[in-house]
């Protein structure tokens, strides 16, 4: 029988410093999830700029 998905409410969310949006749990990064700081790889390319504010 196949399973039904979480939610998307019920899944696991995080702060991105850069822009300071949300973002979700994603199943790509379910095996590094603690190591997951950015929501993007936009945010990820600009985190110096954030940190000079």
């Amino acid at each position: 029988m196949k399973q039904n998905k979480p939610k998307k409410q019920d899944l696991p969310q995080k702060i991105c410093p850069v822009c300071g949006r949300p973002f979700t749990w994603r199943k790509k990064w379910e095996k590094v999830w603690e190591d997951v700081i950015y929501c993007s790889d936009r945010c990820r390319r600009h985190k110096r700029d954030s940190l000079k504010d």
